[in-house]
């Protein structure tokens, strides 16, 4: 079985506040990017355990604690899933914030969910691939949603950009999530991203922000720079996603996205 795991883009996201078990709580709302994808390759084998070809981009783990492996003995300790071949050829730049891996992680439940007839629902996948972390649930359902929580209470949310050209620049500098965290002062905003994001994309810039840039752009300056210099293309939104560093622009004009085809291949139409 194969699948395109397309990667998501945050539009907004609120470090609400601290809780008690370590982690925030969060309100974003993630948007797929179906036009930038890992494939992931799932191919029943005579085996009894799985095997893993990685290709494309070299991800910086060790294979046996790829998520893609993660996701596989996760349901093997549950049902009865027999040997298999996964194959990922990575295409989605990782340490991105851009959820690549999470999911590939999804996309290897969702096939191992068919080949082998395990009968689980949506509502079963989504907390099956919660476990495998906060932004892997998404991509069960895999279209426009408010999320909250730890980014695993999941509302759908009507936004279409599907008339929007998208620039999607990956800076030579990573952020790591604990680094990205560090600097973030928890805050509930005066008026809930919900409302915001409802509003016209041209309204968004200022108003629908991401609560990690201002940390992480004074310390890696060359992710702020990506954005300025997104803004002066003539994007009409730009933000960073997730945790960074990779920084998007949403364009109402194909030839104004195209001019940032020096920085980066990820240029796509919505």
């Amino acid at each position: 079985m194969r699948i395109e795991a397309n990667c998501k883009i945050n539009l907004g996201l609120d470090i609400l506040r601290r809780r008690e078990d370590g982690y925030h709580d969060i309100a974003t709302v993630m948007y797929p990017l179906r036009g930038l994808y890992d494939v992931v390759e799932v191919v029943p084998t005579e085996g009894a355990e799985a095997e893993f070809v990685a290709l494309g981009i070299e991800i910086d783990c060790p294979p046996e604690k790829n998520i893609c492996l993660k996701a596989y003995e996760l349901l093997r300790r549950r049902y009865a899933v027999g040997g298999v071949r996964i194959t990922l050829d990575k295409r989605v730049p990782f340490g991105a914030g851009l959820g690549g891996g999470s999911s590939d992680g999804t996309a290897v439940l969702v096939a191992l969910n068919e080949i082998f007839s395990l009968g689980m629902d949506e509502a079963a996948l989504i907390a099956v691939a919660a476990e495998l972390g906060s932004d892997t649930a998404f991509f069960v359902r895999n279209t426009p949603q408010l999320c909250e929580g730890r980014g695993e209470r999941m509302t759908p949310v009507d936004v279409d950009l599907s008339e929007w050209w998208i620039a999607v620049v990956k800076p030579a500098e990573g952020v790591s999530t604990r680094e990205a965290y560090a600097g973030v002062t928890p805050h509930v905003p005066a008026r809930p991203l919900a409302e915001r994001i409802a509003e016209p994309v041209g309204r968004w810039q200022g108003s629908v922000v991401n609560d990690f840039e201002p940390s992480v752009f004074a310390a890696h300056p060359a992710i702020g720079g990506v954005k300025r210099a997104l803004l002066e293309a003539g994007a009409v939104y730009a933000s960073m996603s997730g945790s960074g560093s990779a920084v998007f622009g949403l364009f109402d004009d194909g030839e104004k996205a195209e001019s940032m085809r020096g920085m980066t291949q990820y240029i796509y139409r919505l």
